[in-house]
């Protein structure tokens, strides 16, 4: 027999999945004929629409598909890195606050493009008092950050070169070091609590694995790996995965629910609404039912006898998953071997769920799925408290969401509603008061005739909803005037408009919650927010409306993270006492100071590298016919000046010469700069000069360079590499191009490290 499947991945995939069931396995990309049996099961990695039988060979020919089903591929897309989600610099506009690491908050005022002797560059310019500018160069943005403080108290402005910056922040150091013990404190008894490891994957969960019907994305394959790891270890996992609606969080779900309940455990569901309850049961249901993984539900939705003998089945340990919404928290509630909990929007959980899921965390794995992490969870995921995981690749043809913001009027409301029902779509009308619900309801039908209405609110009867929600499902309605109890879960691919009434009264993050329930599908979604005249507004419900359509491309959702700690302000991320220290210094300088406080006291060495100073002969810039839209072509040179590697520096250059075409010479030039800055950072260089012929590296006071190697250096390079005062290597070049000069100094540092 030979099985035929696409991809390196499938193939070793299958050939464990065989190996683990004690059969002989061959991987291999094609049959020549002239083979003989009898035959091992062959592997190929080919392309097969169906499988055949070959007859004079006596060999059977199956794909993958055939076995598995058909998997839906979805394209490669660019992940985003975590760790600079606060500093992109795509919102950074001219008049924004900013955080130079060393000279303190300055107010951006643009790019400025320089001739220095023939050679041009950018630069970020950024104002201090009194009234000086201060042009930092690209291969330095790394040390700038836009500023995100505490809501309504603007920054003052620093004084360039005045001692003041520098005491602001020893002094929110100490006081962030205090903090990071009692953080560590928490770290440490994580991480004494242990609980017996979950087993390595085996040929059943390869069966499991193989059954979902899409082609893992890397961040997600990423996401699942992590989570297999955390439970094979012997303390509890404690991991929050954060993804935008219909990422593929579920499916990471899936994986661990499925590890647990083989090796014995049970597994939870703990959903903020009945809704969500409803839809997670019927998606866990299908793929877990075919294992004979028994799966139940506690919610509204269910009967009182239901519920007694979901009851039953749990505390005997005949059930194996369940589903539920709060009512899972109830003490009535008892597991006979509950080894995963996963927590599905913790944020819309009230402070007493909050204490009883703390309280499983000392016991279970508990593994939380977000869209837009909240603050705290976001710090504590930040300084190692709970562990991170990001999926950031959008569905297959997934389109970003087209948000508007007008004023209630009918005329918007009427012909928002008739084009997504001349297309054959749905819609839904957020009005969040249940007192006026019916009159708003009313008002609709009689603004469009044409639409069958519904209603469906929180205060409804269990059967009432669900018949509201079956109907709307089924398309015998096709608008929805509702509160936000839709905001969570419900995934109906035809309803791809969204009319959000008084969309000023809701948070951020609600908002991008409440959005998301559109464009699920191949259809282009429409976002309608309705909100008073702007006089009307407060300063922060403005910022947060302009914010929710500036951030309305695929993905956003951890940056809405981020933009809901500019518009709300930090102070509350860690309780008021934390609040003075980041109006100081800005939420992102306070964050790296307080990953750096959690290294030093875990006993992690810091060496700290110098921010080296590059002068090359060479023009080096991002041409504006290049990258036309000046908040891409900042981001593109905030993301260049902050890579950490060569291999993350090739890949952002791939992924520019994919969106935009082949990189130009000043642009291939900041590349080649930024490569000899990733070495002479290792290198603890301080400074790199170039002239005509020849290249001066200095390195900075009490850098770790062995004497030995630096006299072997001069001696294989005699006449070519000079020792001079001050810590300075001189190198002469054989002409004065910025490859050559260099090839030469990544050639001398690689030899002194």
């Amino acid at each position: 027999m030979a099985v035929v499947c696409g991809t390196d991945e499938a193939a070793a995939r299958l050939k464990k999945l065989f190996s683990e069931y004690g059969l002989s396995v061959v991987v291999g990309d094609h049959v020549t004929g002239q083979e003989t049996g009898p035959w091992p099961i062959l592997v190929m990695i080919n392309r097969l629409s169906e499988g055949f039988l070959w007859q004079e060979l006596g060999l059977t020919f199956i794909t993958e598909e055939e076995i598995f089903g058909r998997k839906v591929h979805r394209p490669a897309a660019p992940r985003s890195k975590v760790a600079p989600f606060l500093s992109s610099f795509k919102e950074l506009k001219p008049g924004d606050f900013v955080v130079h690491t060393d000279y303190g908050v300055g107010e951006y005022q643009g790019l400025t493009h320089i001739n220095v002797d023939g050679f041009e560059t950018d630069f970020l310019t950024l104002r201090y008092e009194p009234d000086v500018k201060l042009y930092v160069p690209l291969y330095s943005l790394d040390k700038v950050q836009k500023y995100i403080g505490v809501e309504g108290s603007a920054p003052k402005l620093d004084r360039l070169g005045a001692p003041a910056w520098a005491k602001t922040k020893a002094k929110v150091k100490k006081d962030i070091l205090a903090m990071a013990q009692e953080l560590v404190a928490i770290y440490a008894a994580r991480e004494a609590q242990t609980r017996a490891a979950f087993t390595p994957p085996d040929n059943l969960y390869r069966e499991f694995e193989s059954a979902f019907p899409y082609e893992e994305t890397p961040d997600q394959q990423k996401a699942i790996d992590d989570v297999l790891s955390d439970m094979q270890r012997p303390r509890p996992m404690d991991r929050v995965v954060c993804g935008d609606v219909g990422y593929g969080k579920t499916e990471v779900a899936l994986r661990a629910a499925f590890k647990a309940v083989e090796d014995g455990m049970q597994a939870a569901v703990l959903v903020p609404t009945t809704l969500l309850a409803e839809q997670h049961f019927r998606t866990f249901s299908a793929r877990l039912a075919p294992f004979s993984i028994r799966v139940e539900m506690l919610s509204r939705f269910r009967t009182k006898s239901e519920q007694l003998e979901t009851l039953k089945g749990l505390k005997s340990g005949t059930v194996d998953f369940v589903v539920g919404t709060h009512r899972l928290l109830q003490k009535d509630v008892v597991f006979k071997n509950l080894g995963l909990l996963v927590v599905d929007e913790e944020h819309k959980f009230g402070v007493k769920h909050k204490e009883r899921i703390k309280e499983f965390k000392k016991l279970v794995d508990v593994l939380t799925l977000t869209a837009t992490p909240i603050p705290r969870t976001l710090h504590m995921s930040l300084a190692g408290i709970r562990d991170l995981s990001i999926i950031q690749t959008p569905p297959l043809d997934r389109q970003a969401i087209q948000v508007s913001l007008a004023r209630f009027g009918k005329r918007v409301i009427r012909e928002a509603i008739l084009r997504e029902l001349e297309r054959g779509g749905q819609v839904f009308f957020v009005h969040n008061r249940v007192q006026g619900i019916e009159r708003m309801a009313d008002f609709v039908q009689n603004l469009v005739p044409e639409a069958k209405v519904g209603i469906a609110h929180g205060q409804l009867k269990e059967d009432e909803i669900e018949d509201v929600m079956a109907k709307f499902i089924a398309g015998t309605m096709n608008v929805l005037v509702t509160t936000t109890i839709i905001e969570s879960g419900i995934d109906i691919p035809t309803a791809n408009t969204i009319i959000i009434n008084r969309a000023d009264r809701f948070g951020l993050a609600d908002l991008y919650q409440i959005k998301g329930r559109v464009g699920r599908s191949r259809e282009k979604a429409y976002a309608i927010l309705l909100a008073p005249a702007d006089e009307v507004l407060t300063e922060t419900a403005r910022k947060r409306l302009r914010a929710i359509q500036e951030l309305s491309e695929l993905g956003a959702g951890f940056r809405i993270a981020a933009q809901d700690l500019e518009t709300r302000g930090a102070g509350n991320l860690l309780g008021k006492q934390q609040s003075g220290h980041i109006a100081a210094v800005g939420i992102d300088l306070y964050t790296q100071m307080m990953e750096e406080a959690m290294a030093e006291l875990r006993g992690q060495e810091l060496s700290p590298e110098p921010d080296t100073q590059i002068t090359m002969r060479a023009s080096a810039f991002i041409p504006e016919d290049y990258i036309n839209d000046p908040s891409l072509r900042l981001a593109a040179y905030k993301e260049v000046s902050s890579v950490g590697d060569e291999a993350e520096l090739r890949d952002l250059a791939d992924e520019l010469r994919d969106r935009y075409g082949l990189l130009p010479e000043p642009a291939a030039n900041l590349f080649e700069i930024m490569s000899i800055k990733i070495i002479a950072k290792k290198a603890q260089v301080a400074r790199i000069d170039a002239s005509k012929a020849m290249v001066q590296i200095t390195f900075a006071e009490g850098a770790k360079i062995s004497p030995e190697r630096v006299m072997l250096l001069l001696k294989r390079n005699k006449g070519k590499i000079k020792l001079v005062p001050e810590y300075t290597l001189q190198l002469v070049l054989g002409d004065e191009s910025l490859k050559t000069a260099s090839n030469a100094v990544k050639k001398c540092l690689q030899e002194l490290l």
